[in-house]
Formats: C-alpha cells, sequence, structure tokens
C-alpha cells in the first residue's frame, strides 16, 4: 500500500457558496475505452442535462484509456464543439488509473465520474453533488441497493453484485451499500489526502476508496438511482472477481496491520466555527471512554480466564501477576488501536513500556488487595479472590483510562496541526464565497455559471500519463504517481 506524504489532517468542510469565476465547480469525469459508438450520444445527453439543471459551471472530461479505434478523434471533436468539454489521452488502461490522472489534474472542487453507457438516471447527479457542494459529506455514491431503488438487470449480475457487497460487508466491515455503480463524486480536498492511498488501478479503485475513506471517519452519502443494465457490457466477470478478491485480501491485511496512515484525513468535530474556538476541551472524550469501557470488559474477562487457569498450578499472586502481564500488553495493544486511534508500527515499543508502568500499578492494586485478604482469611474461597480482584481491578481501570490518556496516548494532534497544515491553511472567514484551493494556499471565489451569457472557455491541455508520471508535468494539487509498466488493464469499459 501506498504511504506517500499528504497535506495532513482534513480541514473542516465547508459549504461551497456561489460567486462568478471561471473554474467549474463540478468536473464530470468519463472514463472510455474503444467507445467511438457510444461516447458522442453519451456526452450530448449528459451536456444537454447539466445546462438544463445545473446551477453551477461544470465540465465534462472524457479519460479515454488508450483507445484503438475512433474514440480520440470523436473526443476531440467534441472537446472542439462544446467549451465545457475537455479531452485527455492516457497509453495505459485501467478505469481507476484515470480516474486518479484526472482528478489530479482538476481545479474543481467537486469530481464526479460515471459510466458511459449513462446506465444511471441523470436526474440523480444534483442530489449526488449537492451535499459535497453543502459541506454536509466528503463522498457521494449511487446505489443501485437501496429500497428506493428501482433497477433492471439480469439475475446473474444481481447475485454478483450483491454478493460482492456481502463479502465487503463481512471482510471489510464495509457499511456503504453499492461499492461498484460507476457513479460516484468526491471533495476535491479530501481526493488531494486519499487519492495516493489507493493503490488499485483497475476496477478496485471505488471499492478501495470507499474502505479508506469509511476507515478514516469520513462522511459517505449515498443516492438511491434508477439504473438499467447495459446488454452490452464487455466486462470480464471472472476476471474482475478475481482481482477484487485480490484487492479485499490486500486492503485488509494493510488495514489489520496498521500501515495505512487514515489519520491524514480525520476531520475536526463540527463544522460550526465555534466548534473550532474552543479551547480545553478534550478531543474524542466521549468515543474514547466508550472503546476504553469495551477493551476493558473483554480484558477483564480474559484476565479473569488466564487467572483461573494459572491459579490451577500456581500460588494467587503468581497467578494474579502473570494474568495481569499478559492482558495488560493485550490492552495496551486493544486501546492503542481501536481507543486512541494510533496507527502503525511508530511508537509501539514506547507505548509498550509505558503501559508495562501503568500495569505495575495495577499490580500494586490488585496484590495488595489480595495480600489484605490473605490477612483476613487463611483459606478464602475462590469466589471471594475473584470478587477482590474485579473491585481492585475497578479502581485500576479508572487510574488506567486516566493515564493512557494524559500520559501514554496523550493528543499530540495540536503540534501536527500547527507543524503541517497551520503553514498551509490561512485564516478564512466560512462567511465569505469562497473555497480553499489547498495545493495553492489560497481562497478563490467559488464559480457559477452566468445566467444569460456566453459559457466560459476552458483551457483544454492534452497530455500523456507517462509524461505526467516522469515529472514533465506538474499540478498544483499533489505530484501524479508513477504509472508502473508492470500495471496492466485486460478489462474494457462499459
Amino acid at each position: 500500500m501506498r504511504t506517500d506524504s499528504s497535506p495532513g489532517n482534513l480541514p473542516a468542510r465547508e459549504h461551497l457558496p456561489a460567486g462568478d469565476a471561471g473554474t467549474p465547480v463540478l468536473d464530470v469525469v468519463i472514463p472510455v475505452y474503444n467507445e467511438e459508438k457510444d461516447l458522442q450520444p453519451c456526452v450530448l445527453r449528459l451536456h444537454d442535462h447539466l445546462k438544463r439543471t445545473f446551477p453551477y459551471a461544470f465540465r465534462i472530461t472524457i479519460a479515454d484509456n488508450a483507445s484503438t479505434d475512433t474514440t480520440p478523434l470523436v473526443s476531440r471533436r467534441l472537446e472542439t464543439e462544446l467549451p465545457e468539454v475537455r479531452a485527455f489521452r492516457l497509453e495505459q488502461k485501467g478505469r481507476g488509473r484515470a480516474l486518479r490522472t484526472v482528478w489530479s489534474a482538476s481545479e474543481a472542487p467537486i469530481l464526479a465520474y460515471m459510466d458511459v453507457d449513462l446506465s444511471t438516471d441523470l436526474n440523480a447527479l444534483l442530489p449526488l453533488v449537492a451535499p459535497l457542494i453543502s459541506g454536509h459529506s466528503d463522498l457521494a455514491i449511487g446505489s443501485r441497493l437501496s429500497r428506493s431503488s428501482r433497477v433492471v438487470r439480469g439475475a446473474k449480475r444481481e447475485f454478483i453484485s450483491r454478493s460482492y457487497n456481502l463479502i465487503l460487508r463481512g471482510s471489510l466491515q464495509a457499511r456503504f451499500s453499492d461499492a461498484q455503480c460507476g457513479f460516484k463524486a468526491i471533495r476535491r480536498d479530501v481526493a488531494q489526502v486519499l487519492l495516493p492511498l489507493v493503490e488499485d488501478t483497475g476496477w478496485f479503485f471505488d471499492t478501495e476508496m470507499l474502505v479508506l475513506a469509511e476507515r478514516a471517519g469520513l462522511r459517505i452519502h449515498e443516492v438511491p438511482v434508477d439504473w438499467v443494465d447495459d446488454p452490452d457490457s464487455t466486462v470480464h466477470i471472472v476476471k474482475t472477481a478475481t482481482d477484487d478478491l485480490k484487492g479485499v485480501w490486500r486492503v485488509g491485511r494493510a488495514l489489520a496491520t496498521g500501515s495505512l496512515p487514515l489519520d491524514r484525513l480525520a476531520r475536526p468535530f463540527g463544522d460550526d466555527p465555534r466548534d473550532r474556538e474552543i479551547k480545553d476541551v478534550p478531543n474524542g472524550l466521549a468515543r474514547q471512554l466508550v472503546g476504553f469501557c469495551v477493551v476493558g470488559g473483554l480484558s477483564t474477562l480474559f484476565y479473569l480466564l488466564l487467572y483461573s487457569g494459572f491459579r490451577v498450578f500456581a500460588g494467587s499472586q503468581i497467578a494474579n501477576a502473570l494474568a495481569l502481564l499478559v492482558s495488560a500488553i493485550a490492552n495496551t495493544a486493544a486501546n492503542r488501536r481501536l481507543t486512541f486511534g494510533v496507527r502503525g508500527r511508530g511508537g509501539a515499543v514506547r507505548h509498550q513500556a509505558q503501559g508495562l508502568v501503568v500495569f505495575g500499578i495495577g499490580l500494586a492494586l490488585t496484590s495488595g488487595s489480595l495480600a489484605a485478604l490473605n490477612a483476613a482469611s487463611s483459606d478464602p474461597a475462590h469466589s471471594t479472590e475473584l470478587a477482590v480482584l474485579i473491585a481492585a481491578n475497578l479502581a485500576a481501570t479508572v487510574l488506567r483510562f486516566l493515564l493512557f490518556r494524559a500520559w501514554v496516548f496523550a493528543d499530540r494532534r495540536d503540534d501536527v496541526d500547527s507543524t503541517v497544515v497551520g503553514s498551509h491553511v490561512p485564516a478564512h472567514n466560512p462567511s465569505s464565497p469562497t473555497y480553499f484551493m489547498a495545493g495553492q494556499g489560497s481562497y478563490r471565489p467559488l464559480p457559477q455559471r452566468p445566467t444569460g451569457a456566453p459559457h466560459p472557455t476552458y483551457d483544454t491541455d492534452r497530455f500523456r500519463a507517462g509524461e505526467a508520471a516522469d515529472g514533465n508535468w506538474r499540478d498544483a494539487t499533489m505530484q501524479l504517481q508513477p504509472v508502473r509498466p508492470h500495471d496492466t488493464e485486460s478489462r474494457e469499459y462499459r
């Protein structure tokens, strides 16, 4: 998995107010491969729909992945005839590669994509991007599996789609309902930080992006869609399913080992400016308390089982020390990951060493309680020992949480923000009609399509994916990932 550097923690979401500028608010990408027949009707229909219904300036970007038919000629003709259309040519296939490349190059604050067959009803496009424009959500997806969706497709594809989503729920604990629908949108500031973490360049790109976003706590909005299956689809089902399962294994392993820096995607609590001005309020205290209680309850059961097992061949003091030591190591590791959200191997040894100090305090409390019990009774019952240990562990648990929060896993996010984010993000009045361009360190007015005026023309820079990867082309948003020569994509879009 990639662990490239990124701009740091995301700022609070801002509403994108209307203004006058030449930059489009929405950039809709259509990835294509050998779509000479369907491309023009698709673009014309989408362009007409956006002109009639979308209240902001927009752009349609055709991302041609190494087509061998006349698709590039159709793309250039549409670009010439329609000022809101732009054509990109990439020399390697892969839907994920196309979306990463074009989204990284776009300056629009809202980025979307849809399949060229337009299986999804376009009336869902404005509801898809509205939560991103308003600042309510970070990503938005169309869902064919919502109860209010209306879908026309064969039984085989219905079975495959539902089975795939069940696999995601069971293996990666995904809560979104439809990972494969070719109808998604993302805020540009989120894409800047999220895309470098997504490794897949093919069809699994969507799933990987959504899983990482969800695990990072980003808000994903789902829109029920009306969807009609394309009977001429040429997707290689077996190859696609095999690659997707490999992707599920790779992402699951990375999440389990904590090798992904998902903390870079953290949002501050609350989007109201007043929430950001409150001082000396513990961050995430309620969530940490819940997580600590859950881990503590499981650790206590684990400790009691260990104590009962060790007590068979050892005295009470030795059994207590061994059980507490093993459970303390497991407790520190679980609280590190689940309660305080610390991922990766960095600082793990130091955290365990500090956890052992906390363990020593707990050992002193429980051992002292056992010593007092043995002094009061020469042969206490086993149930009495357990009751005394439970009471001592409750006292040690309160102290353990306080030490974990204030010492072992002390929140250093403010220091990180001041060094990583603070140097890039200037002061901003949320009421002003602007949005932040993270890669350029400035705020810009949000554009709106002028009423009664000719549509603005946009620069239409064509580039080759290889040139972008070699560094001949630079984007102000983020540096594109190198296109690796061994990445091949044998499947066709549709």
